[in-house]
């Protein structure tokens, strides 16, 4: 049973970051779509950022999807899962407080942002691995 929890979070983790990334491409239908456009989630990003100046927005707008992409490659595929599912799992807790501290505390309570942290940190404690790079990667550092 815990194999099946740990590929489920893995998967829902990797495919939440992944579905943000591709709503603000604007590869979601626009009756689905929270951004909808690089633009519109570049405002949002200032909205939850007040403390930045606005020719930041851009960089952290860069960061944050970079590092959600990253770490949904190497969650789906196994790498270094612990340390990635706690990098996500800090993640997620700074979107959070960021979306709680601007816009009030329903947003990441409705949207689960602070479950889907402690998701991701839950999925660092487990210490198996299974169908994951790692094995392979073990496996040939064993030979060599």
């Amino acid at each position: 049973m815990e194999r099946a929890i740990k590929i489920f979070l893995r998967l829902a983790i990797s495919s939440s970051f992944l579905s943000a990334v591709a709503d603000r491409f604007g590869m979601w239908s626009k009756e689905v779509s929270v951004w909808g456009n690089w633009d519109n989630f570049l405002a949002y990003t200032q909205v939850i950022n007040p403390w930045a100046p606005n020719a930041l927005m851009p960089f952290l707008g860069i960061v944050s999807t970079a590092a959600e992409i990253l770490f949904a490659f190497c969650l789906v595929i196994g790498f270094r899962t612990e340390l990635f599912a706690k990098l996500s799992g800090i993640l997620l807790l700074l979107f959070g407080v960021a979306m709680a501290s601007s816009t009030g505390i329903k947003g990441p309570l409705d949207f689960s942002v602070f479950s889907a942290s402690a998701g991701a940190f839950a999925l660092s404690l487990f210490k198996e691995k299974f169908y994951e790079v790692d094995t392979l990667l073990s496996r040939y550092n064993n030979l060599h």
